[in-house]
């Protein structure tokens, strides 16, 4: 049962989370597209029906979210939301009644596939509970300073793949770093009550990065096609929480000659998130 519960509740958050993608995209292309970064454009959504149910959705998956990582490792919940994508494109196959061609089944195949097998030879363990102050503070400061970068980078250009990739890789930084606040938040709530989570500075700190994360996405799915923001999105989002759960919780994931099938399994990811996005995710 060791990785049982957070398998379970990670799987019913990415399913929300695709859940919320969809709507949330229907919405996003609704409201006049916007060149520059404008906070006004959540009040526009929120005159959207489907806008405030994908955020619904959202509220679900942060609760499966919460459970998951209260319960297992970082570097393997977190890389269970790749399924995301995938999910999101049976759901708007559903929603639009189109049947998809078989290059896109082939390509939910290499993501499941790969990302099972990547997850089964890595095999990763340790829970860490507490995490010293001097191991957030640089955390922060790199996640922060790339987030910045890429948000300043992205909106210094027009609409397009390099304006969707860019805030797409902010909006992955943004969800990783939430995830590992919000995991020690968790440890707090279980240790020491509701009076040690609204204490703590983690607490509010993945509030104002889940917030953040919100509002670059919602700029991102408007800046320019999926085939650009979701792999960014999809890809970097296991990756920072990969690299955060190593470095901050001291997880641990196999190495020496597991990392052939690793490789073969992140491959394969890489491919069928790219294969899925360009193959146009109608959101």
């Amino acid at each position: 049962m060791g990785v049982v519960l957070p398998v379970l509740f990670s799987l019913c958050a990415a399913f929300s989370n695709a859940l919320a993608t969809v709507l949330q995209r229907r919405a996003a292309l609704t409201v006049p597209r916007t060149d520059s970064f404008r906070p006004g454009l959540i009040l526009d959504l929120l005159r959207r029906p489907l806008w405030l149910a994908g955020i619904l959705a959202v509220i679900v998956a942060g609760v499966g979210q919460a459970a998951a990582l209260a319960t297992g490792p970082l570097s393997l919940v977190q890389p269970l939301f790749v399924l995301e994508l995938p999910l999101a494109l049976l759901i708007a196959s559903l929603m639009t009644r189109e049947r998809l061609p078989s290059a896109l089944w082939f390509a939910v195949a290499a993501v499941v596939g790969g990302l099972g097998v990547a997850l089964a030879a890595a095999s990763p363990s340790g829970n860490r509970t507490h995490v010293p102050l001097d191991r957030w503070v640089p955390a922060l400061a790199v996640c922060a300073g790339a987030v910045v970068a890429l948000t300043v980078a992205g909106l210094r250009r027009g609409p397009g793949r390099t304006r969707a990739g860019c805030l797409g890789a902010a909006t992955a930084i943004c969800y990783a770093l939430t995830a590992a606040l919000m995991k020690t938040s968790m440890h707090l709530l279980d240790e020491g009550g509701v009076t040690a989570f609204l204490t703590a500075w983690q607490t509010y700190a993945f509030c104002a990065a889940g917030i953040a994360a919100l509002l670059l996405l919602e700029h991102a799915m408007q800046g320019g096609p999926l085939v650009a923001s979701q792999p960014a999105l999809t890809l970097g989002d296991a990756t920072v929480s990969l690299t955060l759960g190593v470095l901050l919780f001291e997880e641990q994931v196999r190495a020496g000659w597991w990392l052939v099938p690793e490789l073969l399994g992140v491959g394969l990811i890489v491919l069928g998130v790219f294969a899925l996005a360009r193959g146009g995710v109608s959101t």
